[in-house]
Protein backbone atom coordinates (compact mmCIF):
# COMPACT_ATOMS: atom_id res chain seq x y z
CA UNK A 1 0.00 0.00 0.00
CA UNK A 2 1.03 3.53 -0.25
CA UNK A 3 2.48 5.07 2.76
CA UNK A 4 1.63 8.58 3.74
CA UNK A 5 3.43 11.31 6.04
CA UNK A 6 0.93 12.69 7.66
CA UNK A 7 3.55 15.15 8.72
CA UNK A 8 4.43 16.31 5.16
CA UNK A 9 1.28 17.36 3.78
CA UNK A 10 2.27 19.23 -0.01
CA UNK A 11 4.76 21.23 1.17
CA UNK A 12 7.79 21.26 -1.24
CA UNK A 13 12.09 20.91 -0.34
CA UNK A 14 13.90 23.47 -2.09
CA UNK A 15 16.99 21.76 -1.72
CA UNK A 16 15.84 20.27 -5.42
CA UNK A 17 17.18 23.84 -6.36
CA UNK A 18 20.41 23.14 -6.18
CA UNK A 19 22.49 21.20 -9.00
CA UNK A 20 25.17 18.50 -7.52
CA UNK A 21 27.97 18.74 -9.28
CA UNK A 22 27.89 14.88 -10.37
CA UNK A 23 23.99 15.96 -11.81
CA UNK A 24 25.71 18.95 -13.25
CA UNK A 25 28.38 16.59 -15.47
CA UNK A 26 25.87 14.30 -16.36
CA UNK A 27 23.99 16.81 -17.81
CA UNK A 28 26.99 18.14 -19.91
CA UNK A 29 27.35 14.52 -21.03
CA UNK A 30 23.71 14.37 -22.16
CA UNK A 31 23.55 17.37 -23.92
CA UNK A 32 26.94 16.87 -26.07
CA UNK A 33 25.79 13.49 -26.66
CA UNK A 34 22.12 14.79 -27.91
CA UNK A 35 24.40 17.53 -29.91
CA UNK A 36 25.81 14.82 -32.15
CA UNK A 37 23.03 12.55 -32.62
CA UNK A 38 19.88 11.65 -34.31
CA UNK A 39 18.13 15.13 -32.70
CA UNK A 40 20.27 17.07 -35.34
CA UNK A 41 20.83 20.31 -35.89
CA UNK A 42 18.37 22.07 -33.04
CA UNK A 43 19.87 19.85 -30.62
CA UNK A 44 23.40 21.04 -31.22
CA UNK A 45 21.84 24.74 -30.83
CA UNK A 46 20.69 23.67 -27.64
CA UNK A 47 23.51 21.74 -26.37
CA UNK A 48 25.89 25.09 -27.34
CA UNK A 49 24.13 27.01 -24.92
CA UNK A 50 25.74 29.04 -22.56
CA UNK A 51 22.73 28.00 -20.51
CA UNK A 52 24.52 24.59 -20.12
CA UNK A 53 25.99 26.11 -16.72
CA UNK A 54 22.96 26.27 -14.95
CA UNK A 55 20.85 24.32 -13.62
CA UNK A 56 18.11 24.84 -16.06
CA UNK A 57 18.09 24.86 -19.94
CA UNK A 58 15.02 26.02 -20.91
CA UNK A 59 12.44 24.35 -23.44
CA UNK A 60 12.12 27.23 -25.34
CA UNK A 61 15.55 26.13 -26.76
CA UNK A 62 13.62 23.10 -28.07
CA UNK A 63 11.82 25.04 -30.43
CA UNK A 64 11.38 23.66 -34.20
CA UNK A 65 11.64 20.17 -32.35
CA UNK A 66 7.36 19.97 -31.47
CA UNK A 67 6.46 16.59 -30.65
CA UNK A 68 4.79 15.18 -33.93
CA UNK A 69 2.52 12.60 -31.83
CA UNK A 70 -1.22 14.14 -31.72
CA UNK A 71 -2.54 14.46 -28.30
CA UNK A 72 1.20 14.93 -26.92
CA UNK A 73 1.16 18.68 -26.10
CA UNK A 74 -1.36 20.55 -23.91
CA UNK A 75 -1.15 24.15 -23.06
CA UNK A 76 -2.18 23.66 -19.26
CA UNK A 77 0.30 25.57 -17.08
CA UNK A 78 3.31 24.13 -16.24
CA UNK A 79 3.87 22.52 -12.85
CA UNK A 80 6.84 24.51 -11.29
CA UNK A 81 10.12 22.19 -11.71
CA UNK A 82 11.14 22.59 -7.46
CA UNK A 83 7.59 21.12 -7.43
CA UNK A 84 8.39 18.26 -10.01
CA UNK A 85 11.50 17.77 -8.50
CA UNK A 86 11.06 17.93 -4.79
CA UNK A 87 7.52 15.96 -4.37
CA UNK A 88 8.30 12.21 -5.75
CA UNK A 89 7.54 8.92 -5.83
CA UNK A 90 10.29 7.09 -6.07
CA UNK A 91 10.23 4.27 -3.47
CA UNK A 92 14.20 2.94 -3.71
CA UNK A 93 15.13 6.15 -2.06
CA UNK A 94 12.42 6.11 0.78
CA UNK A 95 9.04 6.56 1.54
CA UNK A 96 8.00 10.16 2.33
CA UNK A 97 7.58 12.08 -1.02
CA UNK A 98 11.04 14.52 -0.57
CA UNK A 99 12.83 11.43 0.32
CA UNK A 100 13.87 11.01 -3.24
CA UNK A 101 14.84 14.74 -3.89
CA UNK A 102 17.32 14.42 -0.32
CA UNK A 103 18.49 10.66 -1.32
CA UNK A 104 18.95 9.81 -4.87
CA UNK A 105 22.11 11.63 -5.38
CA UNK A 106 23.68 8.38 -4.50
CA UNK A 107 22.38 7.26 -7.84
CA UNK A 108 24.82 6.92 -10.79
CA UNK A 109 23.48 7.34 -14.19
CA UNK A 110 26.22 6.52 -15.81
CA UNK A 111 27.58 4.26 -17.50
CA UNK A 112 24.27 2.78 -17.95
CA UNK A 113 22.74 -0.14 -20.40
CA UNK A 114 19.00 -1.77 -21.12
CA UNK A 115 18.52 -5.07 -22.05
CA UNK A 116 15.74 -5.99 -24.53
CA UNK A 117 15.07 -9.23 -24.56
CA UNK A 118 12.44 -11.67 -24.48
CA UNK A 119 10.08 -12.91 -27.51
CA UNK A 120 12.43 -10.19 -30.02
CA UNK A 121 13.74 -11.30 -33.38
CA UNK A 122 17.40 -8.96 -32.41
CA UNK A 123 17.41 -8.90 -28.70
CA UNK A 124 19.95 -5.92 -27.72
CA UNK A 125 21.63 -4.74 -24.29
CA UNK A 126 21.95 -1.19 -25.25
CA UNK A 127 24.31 1.48 -23.38
CA UNK A 128 22.81 4.77 -22.86
CA UNK A 129 24.41 6.79 -25.86
CA UNK A 130 23.00 4.68 -27.99
CA UNK A 131 19.56 4.91 -26.93
CA UNK A 132 19.91 8.62 -27.13
CA UNK A 133 20.69 8.63 -30.47
CA UNK A 134 18.12 5.63 -31.72
CA UNK A 135 15.61 8.34 -32.64
CA UNK A 136 14.84 12.08 -33.02
CA UNK A 137 14.12 13.76 -29.19
CA UNK A 138 10.56 15.74 -29.25
CA UNK A 139 8.94 17.64 -26.40
CA UNK A 140 6.49 16.79 -24.57
CA UNK A 141 3.99 18.03 -22.04
CA UNK A 142 1.92 15.88 -20.36
CA UNK A 143 -0.62 15.50 -17.25
CA UNK A 144 0.62 12.96 -14.86
CA UNK A 145 -1.93 11.83 -12.40
CA UNK A 146 -1.09 10.23 -9.25
CA UNK A 147 -3.26 7.04 -7.81
CA UNK A 148 -3.26 9.64 -3.77
CA UNK A 149 -5.15 12.21 -6.23
CA UNK A 150 -2.35 14.91 -7.08
CA UNK A 151 -1.28 15.76 -10.42
CA UNK A 152 1.10 17.98 -11.97
CA UNK A 153 2.08 18.92 -15.75
CA UNK A 154 5.82 18.11 -16.90
CA UNK A 155 7.32 18.96 -20.02
CA UNK A 156 9.10 15.81 -21.08
CA UNK A 157 11.67 15.43 -23.79
CA UNK A 158 12.03 11.29 -25.40
CA UNK A 159 10.41 9.69 -28.27
CA UNK A 160 7.89 7.22 -28.40
CA UNK A 161 8.96 3.53 -26.98
CA UNK A 162 7.90 1.86 -29.89
CA UNK A 163 10.95 3.55 -31.95
CA UNK A 164 12.92 1.19 -29.80
CA UNK A 165 10.97 -1.86 -30.10
CA UNK A 166 10.49 -1.64 -33.47
CA UNK A 167 14.39 -1.96 -33.44
CA UNK A 168 14.21 -5.49 -31.82
CA UNK A 169 11.24 -6.34 -33.71
CA UNK A 170 8.98 -8.22 -31.41
CA UNK A 171 7.95 -11.86 -32.28
CA UNK A 172 4.10 -12.37 -33.26
CA UNK A 173 3.83 -14.24 -30.24
CA UNK A 174 4.76 -11.13 -28.30
CA UNK A 175 1.76 -9.82 -26.13
CA UNK A 176 3.20 -7.58 -23.14
CA UNK A 177 6.30 -5.62 -21.56
CA UNK A 178 7.74 -5.84 -18.74
CA UNK A 179 9.50 -3.41 -17.13
CA UNK A 180 12.27 -3.94 -15.06
CA UNK A 181 13.78 -1.28 -12.53
CA UNK A 182 17.30 -0.92 -11.13
CA UNK A 183 18.10 -2.57 -7.82
CA UNK A 184 21.00 -1.67 -6.43
CA UNK A 185 21.19 -1.87 -2.00
CA UNK A 186 24.05 0.27 -2.43
CA UNK A 187 22.93 3.01 -4.10
CA UNK A 188 19.18 3.31 -3.36
CA UNK A 189 18.68 3.02 0.48
CA UNK A 190 15.34 2.36 0.22
CA UNK A 191 15.82 -1.17 -0.89
CA UNK A 192 15.94 -1.75 2.70
CA UNK A 193 12.36 -1.61 3.22
CA UNK A 194 9.68 -4.67 2.43
CA UNK A 195 7.20 -2.14 1.45
CA UNK A 196 7.60 -3.98 -2.30
CA UNK A 197 9.25 -7.33 -4.30
CA UNK A 198 12.48 -5.54 -5.36
CA UNK A 199 13.30 -5.16 -7.88
CA UNK A 200 10.32 -2.49 -9.25
CA UNK A 201 8.57 -3.83 -12.00
CA UNK A 202 5.83 -3.11 -14.49
CA UNK A 203 3.90 -4.05 -17.33
CA UNK A 204 1.76 -2.48 -20.56
CA UNK A 205 -0.01 -5.01 -22.99
CA UNK A 206 1.88 -4.51 -26.61
CA UNK A 207 -0.28 -2.31 -28.55
CA UNK A 208 0.19 0.29 -25.56
CA UNK A 209 3.44 -0.33 -25.35
CA UNK A 210 3.27 0.57 -29.46
CA UNK A 211 1.05 3.52 -28.70
CA UNK A 212 2.45 6.93 -29.76
CA UNK A 213 2.29 8.71 -26.25
CA UNK A 214 3.85 5.74 -25.10
CA UNK A 215 7.46 7.52 -24.39
CA UNK A 216 10.79 6.45 -23.14
CA UNK A 217 11.70 9.84 -21.39
CA UNK A 218 15.86 11.02 -20.85
CA UNK A 219 15.12 14.48 -20.17
CA UNK A 220 12.02 17.22 -18.59
CA UNK A 221 12.29 20.56 -18.60
CA UNK A 222 14.69 20.93 -21.04
CA UNK A 223 17.49 19.16 -19.16
CA UNK A 224 18.22 15.31 -18.07
CA UNK A 225 16.03 14.02 -15.41
CA UNK A 226 17.02 14.33 -11.95
CA UNK A 227 18.17 11.11 -10.45
CA UNK A 228 14.67 11.58 -8.22
CA UNK A 229 12.83 11.44 -11.18
CA UNK A 230 13.91 8.26 -12.83
CA UNK A 231 17.16 9.21 -14.42
CA UNK A 232 18.86 8.22 -16.83
CA UNK A 233 15.46 6.80 -18.66
CA UNK A 234 11.83 6.24 -17.68
CA UNK A 235 8.65 5.31 -18.97
CA UNK A 236 5.70 7.75 -19.22
CA UNK A 237 2.32 6.70 -19.98
CA UNK A 238 0.33 9.63 -19.59
CA UNK A 239 -3.18 7.91 -19.61
CA UNK A 240 -2.38 5.84 -16.41
CA UNK A 241 -1.32 6.26 -12.94
CA UNK A 242 1.66 7.37 -12.70
CA UNK A 243 3.13 4.63 -10.73
CA UNK A 244 2.96 2.48 -14.22
CA UNK A 245 5.52 5.05 -15.92
CA UNK A 246 8.85 2.89 -14.01
CA UNK A 247 11.78 4.75 -13.21
CA UNK A 248 15.57 3.81 -13.99
CA UNK A 249 14.91 1.13 -16.30
CA UNK A 250 17.22 -1.53 -16.50
CA UNK A 251 15.68 -4.42 -18.71
CA UNK A 252 12.51 -4.35 -21.15
CA UNK A 253 11.24 -8.00 -21.86
CA UNK A 254 8.87 -8.67 -24.25
CA UNK A 255 6.74 -11.89 -23.29
CA UNK A 256 3.15 -13.82 -24.11
CA UNK A 257 1.85 -13.80 -20.55
CA UNK A 258 0.98 -10.70 -18.26
CA UNK A 259 3.70 -9.58 -16.39
CA UNK A 260 3.41 -9.40 -12.37
CA UNK A 261 4.07 -6.07 -11.51
CA UNK A 262 5.15 -4.68 -7.92
CA UNK A 263 1.85 -2.64 -7.12
CA UNK A 264 -0.53 -5.39 -8.18
CA UNK A 265 1.64 -8.38 -6.11
CA UNK A 266 1.81 -6.19 -3.06
CA UNK A 267 -2.24 -4.99 -3.05
CA UNK A 268 -3.61 -6.76 -5.93
CA UNK A 269 -7.34 -5.34 -4.49
CA UNK A 270 -5.96 -2.09 -4.75
CA UNK A 271 -3.88 -1.67 -7.82
CA UNK A 272 -4.69 -3.12 -11.23
CA UNK A 273 -2.77 -4.17 -14.22
CA UNK A 274 -4.04 -1.54 -16.23
CA UNK A 275 -4.18 0.84 -14.09
CA UNK A 276 -5.79 3.61 -16.24
CA UNK A 277 -6.54 6.97 -15.11
CA UNK A 278 -10.99 6.63 -14.32
CA UNK A 279 -13.09 8.62 -12.27
CA UNK A 280 -15.70 6.35 -12.05
CA UNK A 281 -13.18 3.69 -10.24
CA UNK A 282 -12.08 4.22 -6.92
CA UNK A 283 -9.32 3.25 -5.03
CA UNK A 284 -10.45 1.34 -1.72
CA UNK A 285 -9.17 3.61 0.43
CA UNK A 286 -10.10 6.72 -1.13
CA UNK A 287 -12.11 8.41 -4.45
CA UNK A 288 -10.53 8.82 -7.42
CA UNK A 289 -13.19 11.60 -8.89
CA UNK A 290 -11.17 14.71 -8.47
CA UNK A 291 -7.62 15.41 -7.66
CA UNK A 292 -5.21 18.35 -6.91
CA UNK A 293 -2.66 19.98 -8.70
CA UNK A 294 0.88 20.00 -7.03
CA UNK A 295 1.93 23.70 -6.88
CA UNK A 296 -1.67 25.04 -6.69
CA UNK A 297 -2.09 25.55 -3.22
CA UNK A 298 -1.36 22.17 -1.45
CA UNK A 299 -3.88 20.78 0.34
CA UNK A 300 -6.22 24.23 0.35
CA UNK A 301 -6.32 23.62 -3.48
CA UNK A 302 -9.28 23.21 -5.37
CA UNK A 303 -10.23 20.30 -6.30
CA UNK A 304 -10.09 19.42 -9.91
CA UNK A 305 -12.42 16.64 -11.91
CA UNK A 306 -10.34 13.94 -12.94
CA UNK A 307 -10.42 13.28 -16.86
CA UNK A 308 -11.37 9.56 -17.62
CA UNK A 309 -7.69 8.43 -18.86
CA UNK A 310 -6.27 11.48 -17.88
CA UNK A 311 -7.74 13.49 -20.69
CA UNK A 312 -5.85 11.33 -23.34
CA UNK A 313 -9.41 9.32 -24.27
CA UNK A 314 -9.27 10.56 -28.18
CA UNK A 315 -6.08 8.92 -28.62
CA UNK A 316 -6.22 6.06 -26.28
CA UNK A 317 -10.21 4.94 -25.82
CA UNK A 318 -10.09 3.14 -28.75
CA UNK A 319 -7.16 0.05 -27.19
CA UNK A 320 -10.12 -0.76 -24.78
CA UNK A 321 -13.04 -1.09 -26.65
CA UNK A 322 -15.53 -3.87 -25.56
CA UNK A 323 -13.82 -4.07 -21.99
CA UNK A 324 -15.51 -3.23 -18.47
CA UNK A 325 -12.71 -0.96 -17.43
CA UNK A 326 -14.45 -1.13 -13.89
CA UNK A 327 -13.42 -5.19 -14.08
CA UNK A 328 -10.55 -4.41 -15.82
CA UNK A 329 -9.21 -1.31 -13.81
Amino acid sequence: MLIRNPNQGFDHPQGSEITPQALYLQRRAFMQTLATGAAGAAMASWASREALADSRVHLAALKGMPSKVAGATTSEAQTAYKDATGYNNFYEFGLNKDDPARNAHTLKARPWTVRIEGLVQKPQTLDLDSLLKLAPMEERIYRLRCVEGWSMVIPWVGYSLAELLKKVQPLGSAKYVEFVTLADKAQMPGLNSSVLDWPYTEGLRLDEAMHPLTLLAFGMYGEVLPNQNGAPLRLVVPWKYGFKSAKSLVAIRLTDKEPGTAWNKAARNEYGFYSNVNPDVDHPRWSQATERRIGEGGLFAKKRKTLLFNGYGDQVASLYAGMDLKKFY
